[in-house]
């Protein structure tokens, strides 16, 4: 009887242990979020920026574009200019193009990350591509959008920032179906 009791006490401990499990992963998404918001790592970026700003046009500031593809991703992707001289508070637009090379329907996803991080706060994408996964047909070429705004209250020593883009195939994660996306947003 103590033998069954004790198995019937291990059975429960172990599916609490599973449920604890469960919620620290389902959690994990948000905290780091949150994590890299508040300390300014990895990249993260105002993205909703919803001020209205001043064109500061006394002061310039070089974004530079750069994008690669991880280890598994078969398209070209690549901006339309490796450079944008912007003025602070101004809307700005670069184009980034992804083609699907291969003979099969392909779904991307790309991930942003600004340098230098500790001024990611001050880059404020209104507009992208990174925020829909890109579903293309086997040999689709398309153009995507970025939108953004340097904020006027970059630190005025800060002279250029980089934007990078890193493609990623989630094809056996989201098969592409459906096309979820044709020309970015």
């Amino acid at each position: 009887m103590s033998e069954a009791r004790s198995i019937k006490r291990l059975v429960i401990r172990l599916l609490l242990l599973v449920v604890v499990m469960f919620a620290f992963g389902f959690a994990l998404v948000p905290l780091y979020d949150v994590m890299c918001k508040t300390l300014g790592i990895n990249g993260k970026t105002g993205d909703k920026y919803e001020g209205s700003q001043v064109v500061d046009l006394n002061r310039q500031v070089r974004v530079q574009f750069v994008s690669s593809n991880n280890v598994d991703m078969a398209w070209d992707f690549y901006p339309k200019a490796e450079e944008l001289i912007v003025h602070p508070g101004a809307v700005n637009e670069m184009l980034f193009v992804a083609h699907n090379p291969t003979n099969k329907a392909m779904t991307a996803q790309a991930v942003p990350s600004i340098s230098p991080g500790d001024v990611a706060v001050y880059f404020h994408k209104t507009e992208c591509f990174c925020f829909t996964q890109q579903v293309l047909q086997p040999g689709e070429r398309i153009e995507m959008p970025v939108r953004f705004i340097v904020d006027r209250d970059l630190p005025k020593n800060q002279k250029e920032l980089t934007l990078a883009y890193t493609l990623f195939d989630i094809t056996a994660r989201q098969p592409p179906a459906a096309k979820v996306a044709s020309n970015g947003g």
